[in-house]
């Protein structure tokens, strides 16, 4: 008896561990951006990465103007801060956001969203926790992966392509 239990355990064991698949090998594989600011509250990003691959941002891929972009791919990008936090001076509690965008020229609204675990297309305006407004330009190299930095000091720094958007975390 003690056996087939023993056999039971391993096999379900198997099965979990087959049912992960191994995130890294998608094509847009997972990054994490994480630093502790100067104020002590600690900032994360995890995010999957989709690259150019030669496409056009905009046209074949996104942000598309005006449209609510996941800011990543897959799932939801999750932002999350240990501490209550301002964004570009607006109040932001501690706690994990799905972090999404909308871009309209150079204009780009950053959106905390509290539905944070679910797949990054559904999104549910009601559901936003704050909207922040900032300025978007062109970055000096050409990223072909989607990346964020977060930089001691607060500021967030997206970059996508020749696409460039800071926004200050405080």
């Amino acid at each position: 008896m003690k056996s087939l239990f023993l056999t039971l355990v391993a096999a379900s064991m198997v099965v979990v561990a087959c049912g992960q698949p191994d995130k890294s090998k998608r094509p847009s594989p997972p990054a994490v951006a994480k630093e502790t600011l100067s104020g002590g509250a600690t900032v994360s990003i995890d995010y999957s990465q989709p690259s150019v691959k030669g496409r056009t941002i905009g046209t074949d891929l996104e942000p598309k103007e005006g449209k609510v972009w996941r800011t990543g791919a897959n799932e939801a990008t999750v932002f999350e801060v240990s501490k209550d936090v301002k964004v570009e001076g607006k109040a932001l509690p501690a706690g994990k956001y799905g972090l999404y965008s909308i871009k309209n020229g150079d204009d780009w609204t950053i959106i905390f969203n509290k539905t944070w675990n679910q797949w990054g297309t559904r999104y549910t305006e009601a559901d936003d926790a704050l909207r922040v407004n900032v300025k978007g330009g062109k970055s000096k190299e050409f990223a072909e992966k989607l990346s964020f930095a977060i930089g001691k000091s607060g500021v967030v720094t997206l970059l996508w392509g020749d696409l460039k958007v800071d926004f200050k975390v405080e």
